[in-house]
């Protein structure tokens, strides 16, 4: 009889089983009312009393054995549950992936890196935290210089010599000062302005600015390079330069392109005449070369900057500049199809 529960548990230490159903069917062969532990119980008390300890300790052996395969198997089948359930039927069909878009400021940003790109620039930048002779002093911009008027200016911790940078110029100054001639770099970036927000300015903007500094550069070849980006950018070919101010350069312009009068909308951005202002721009002035420690007698260079929302305004056609920072989903979405 002993070694008929010893072959029983045998039986039960190399069961195995797949489904729910097979562990349930195995327990109640084993440890149901009518299974066989209590088949080998029954019979106790007609084992002879030199064998009734041996037998007992046989029987609660596969007892034991029962109950703790029920249990490890039951363990097993919940795990993969468990995991079918985290991951799901891996051979159904994947869900179709949600394409993201790229905002319309870092697409218009990097269209215009690789236009410049493309001609010889390469990228340059620098911290938004400025100090005064980066962002106005190395400039030509002195302390009381009336030009400063025209840059409402965050200063850091009411410190006059620390500020949150106005343009990207001061990129350039750092960049001067660390390379020597040629120079050819464009410098991307977000400034800040103390200006009251509203559909056509924001406190916070992003820039690009280029700089091009060799012997013998001259302001037609100012002209050229940016006739070269208005044609890849706006796929316009016709631009004119006003006579304007920038403490910076001298002479100095703004560059407007003609737009064309073909739609109402045309119209309504162009004010009727067909020109849009697109950057200011001019050789860089003398000063500024002298306080980088460039000798003005043996270079002389070009200089420009446009703000990147303005631009992106010109190409998406979009009317308000806060549209930008607001994180809406809906107006996000339209770009998804953009590089």
């Amino acid at each position: 009889m002993i070694d008929k529960i010893k072959e029983h548990i045998a039986e039960v230490e190399a069961f195995n089983a797949e489904t729910a159903d097979q562990i349930e069917a195995f327990r109640i062969k084993y440890l149901g009312k009518k299974g066989i532990l209590n088949g080998f119980f029954a019979e106790f008390k007609s084992v002879p009393n030199e064998q009734k300890k041996d037998f007992g300790q046989a029987v609660n052996a596969l007892k034991q054995a029962a109950e703790a395969k029920v249990t490890s198997l039951k363990e097993v089948l919940e795990s993969k549950q468990e995991e079918k359930g985290v991951y799901g039927d891996l051979s159904r069909p994947a869900e179709p992936i949600e394409i993201g878009a790229r905002h319309p400021i870092s697409i218009v940003k990097n269209q215009i890196i690789e236009i410049f790109s493309n001609v010889g620039f390469n990228v340059s930048e620098g911290p938004e935290i400025e100090d005064d002779w980066h962002n106005f002093t190395a400039l030509n911009l002195p302390e009381y210089h009336p030009a400063r008027d025209m840059q409402d200016t965050f200063f850091i911790q009411t410190d006059p010599d620390i500020l949150l940078r106005t343009h990207t110029s001061s990129v350039q100054v750092r960049y001067m000062e660390e390379n020597k001639p040629p120079i050819r770099t464009i410098s991307p970036g977000r400034v800040f302005r103390n200006e009251a927000i509203s559909a056509r300015s924001h406190c916070i903007f992003h820039q690009v600015e280029g700089l091009y500094i060799d012997k013998d550069v001259s302001f037609a070849d100012l002209k050229q390079t940016l006739l070269y980006f208005t044609k890849q950018l706006f796929g316009k070919s016709k631009i004119r330069l006003r006579p304007s101010y920038f403490p910076f350069t001298e002479p100095s312009a703004e560059v407007d392109i003609y737009w064309g009068l073909e739609t109402e909308t045309d119209y309504r951005i162009t004010k009727g005449t067909g020109w849009l202002e697109i950057m200011g721009c001019g050789m860089v002035d003398p000063n500024v070369l002298r306080n980088c420690n460039i000798d003005p007698t043996e270079y002389s260079g070009f200089a420009f900057g446009m703000g990147i929302e303005r631009i992106a305004m010109l190409l998406y056609q979009i009317g308000d500049i806060r549209m930008f920072y607001e994180n809406d989903v809906r107006f996000l979405e339209q770009f998804k199809s953009s590089i």
